[in-house]
C-alpha cells in the first residue's frame, strides 16, 4: 500500500489562495488545511503524489478523501460538495493507477474513508457522551461511498477506526449502497489502537474484530500507530483469529515538536521485517509521516517473502 497523503501535501506548503484556487477564490470559509478539496483545486499535485507512490512500487493507492464526508466538511462549508470531492479524487487516483498498471503488476485504488471527528459510542470512564447518532453518520457515509464508487475505486477502505460503532455505521452504509447499485467492492478495514491495544472508544482489538467480522471483508488491520515493535502482539492476535487478510500501515515513528516524523525508511523497514518474517501480514504500507522513499523500501523488502496464508 502507499504512504501518507497529508505528509506529501504539507511538503508543498500551499497558501490559502492556492487551496482555494480560482473556483473558490471568494468562498466564505477558510480552506487552508482542507486537503480533500485539493482534488478539485490542485488536481495536478494530488495526481503527482499518487504517481510518486506508484513509481515507488505501491500496488494499492488511497484516494485523497480521508475527511471527505459532510460531518468533517462542515468545518469548511463544503457539505454540498461531498459527492463531487469523492468522485473527483477517485478519478484522479484511477487515472494514476491506470498509467502504471501492467499485466504483471496491476494497480488498485482504495477509496479512503476516515472516522470523522465524532463518535457514536459513549465513553462512561471519561464522561464523554455520544456526539453523533448512527443514522446521521450512516447517511454521510452513503454520500461519500457513492462518490468513490462512481469515480471508479476498486476497493473501499474504512481506516483509522477509533469507534466500532462508527465503523459499523460505515459498513451498514456500504451494504445499502451495494444493494442500491446492485454491485459490490472489496472492503478493507483498519483500526487505530493505543498502547494498551484498545480503540479510543474503549473496545479491545478482539472486540473490534468480532464486531466487524459479520461483513465479508477483504482485510482487517491496524494503522496510524507509532511504535512498530509494540504492535507485534496485537497484529499476532489478528493474524491468529481473523479469517481475512491482515494489513498494517504504521506512522513513520513519533513526530517531533515541529510535527515532523523522524523514522527513516531504513529503520521502519527493519522494524516491519519482523511481521513479514513471522508471516503475520498480507498488506503493508505507511501512514502519517511516510513518503515514497518509505514505500520504495517496503516494496523492495516484501517481494522476497511469502505472505501470511488464511
Amino acid at each position: 500500500m502507499d504512504g501518507g497523503m497529508g505528509t506529501m501535501i504539507q511538503s508543498y506548503n500551499l497558501s490559502e489562495d492556492e487551496y482555494r484556487g480560482k473556483r473558490f477564490a471568494n468562498f466564505d470559509f477558510l480552506q487552508r488545511g482542507n486537503y480533500d478539496m485539493l482534488s478539485l483545486t490542485q488536481s495536478e499535485i494530488v495526481q503527482n503524489i499518487h504517481e510518486q507512490y506508484l513509481e515507488a512500487g505501491a500496488d494499492i493507492i488511497k484516494t485523497n478523501t480521508f475527511n471527505a464526508q459532510r460531518v468533517s466538511m462542515s468545518k469548511y462549508g463544503m457539505e454540498n460538495r461531498v459527492y463531487e470531492l469523492n468522485m473527483a479524487a477517485a478519478q484522479l487516483a484511477v487515472r494514476a493507477a491506470q498509467k502504471y498498471a501492467t499485466i504483471q503488476k496491476p494497480r488498485f485504488v482504495a477509496g479512503s474513508i476516515g472516522p470523522t471527528h465524532r463518535m457514536v459510542s459513549i465513553l462512561p470512564e471519561k464522561k464523554i457522551f455520544q456526539n453523533i447518532d448512527k443514522d446521521t453518520l450512516k447517511s454521510a457515509y452513503i454520500e461519500q461511498i457513492c462518490g468513490l464508487m462512481d469515480g471508479g475505486c476498486d476497493i473501499l477502505l474504512v481506516e483509522t477506526v477509533f469507534d466500532v460503532q462508527n465503523a459499523n455505521a460505515c459498513l451498514s452504509a456500504m451494504d445499502e449502497v451495494f444493494k442500491h447499485k446492485n454491485r459490490t467492492l472489496p472492503v478493507m478495514i483498519s483500526a487505530n489502537i493505543d498502547d494498551s491495544g484498545r480503540l479510543l472508544s474503549g473496545q479491545t482489538l478482539e472486540d473490534f474484530l468480532m464486531a466487524v467480522s459479520h461483513f465479508p471483508l477483504l482485510s482487517v488491520g491496524i494503522n496510524c500507530f507509532t511504535d512498530i515493535e509494540q504492535m507485534i502482539p496485537y497484529v499476532k492476535l489478528l493474524s491468529e483469529k481473523a479469517p481475512f487478510y491482515i494489513s498494517i500501515y504504521p506512522n513513520a515513528g513519533f513526530p517531533n515538536s515541529c510535527g515532523e516524523y523522524q523514522e527513516t525508511p531504513e529503520k521502519m523497514v527493519e522494524s516491519l521485517k519482523k511481521y513479514i518474517e513471522l508471516k503475520f501480514v498480507n498488506i503493508v504500507g505507511g501512514c502519517c509521516g511516510t513518503t515514497p522513499e518509505h514505500i520504495h523500501q517496503i516494496a523492495s523488502l516484501v517481494g522476497h517473502y511469502i505472505p501470511r496464508k488464511i
